[in-house]
């Protein structure tokens, strides 16, 4: 998303995620995303969006006190998303099986997972709400800015969730924010290699 708003040229390469090898070699450990810029390399998503923001468009040094706010919001949003997003084109069965295992170590199982939706999505609710009370028409702010990326970033994966309804306000919101960053979710999954 970032990258789309602005407007740099990249070239994207998935990594399956059971692949440890690729993120070891280039960083040290399994980590995703990393950037290679200008033969350096680079990873933690913030880290690379305030390189190379040099303009500061998207007010990279004003997180502020939404990093607490977006955690909440994404450990609930992955607890909910986890056990339907396998099922999304990124998993190959190996990739599958190994997501599963990681992340059950730290969430659980994945069906007792799916069967905690309603509690998930009545924590999620308020979260949800104070956000879209503060939409103006972006997170705090007339314009896009990092807070934007990073909440859409969480959000987004509600998507995958079988029959979960945004709101019309918060629905809205993430289009508005699709299209000024070009985001195309899953698209580097059907492109021709």
């Amino acid at each position: 998303m970032a990258l789309g708003l602005l407007g740099l040229e990249y070239a994207s390469h998935v990594l399956s995620y059971e692949d440890e090898a690729t993120p070891t070699q280039l960083i040290g450990k399994k980590m995703l995303p990393i950037i290679r810029v200008d033969n350096k390399v680079m990873n933690e998503s913030l880290d690379i969006i305030r390189v190379l923001d040099v303009n500061d468009v998207l007010q990279s040094t004003t997180w502020g006190n939404t990093e607490h706010f977006l955690n909440e919001i994404g450990e609930i949003v992955h607890n909910l998303v986890m056990p339907y997003w396998i099922w999304t084109p990124e998993f190959s069965p190996k990739a599958r099986d190994y997501f599963v295992m990681k992340k059950s170590q730290k969430r659980g199982p994945f069906p007792l997972l799916a069967k905690r939706r309603q509690e998930f999505e009545e924590k999620l609710k308020p979260l949800i709400e104070k956000v879209e009370s503060q939409l103006h028409p972006f997170w705090n702010s007339s314009t896009l800015t990092i807070r934007d990326i990073g909440l859409a970033a969480h959000v987004w994966g509600l998507f995958v969730l079988p029959e979960f309804q945004f709101s019309t306000k918060m629905y809205n919101y993430l289009m508005n924010v699709k299209s000024l960053t070009h985001f195309d979710y899953h698209a580097d999954f059907w492109k021709e290699t």
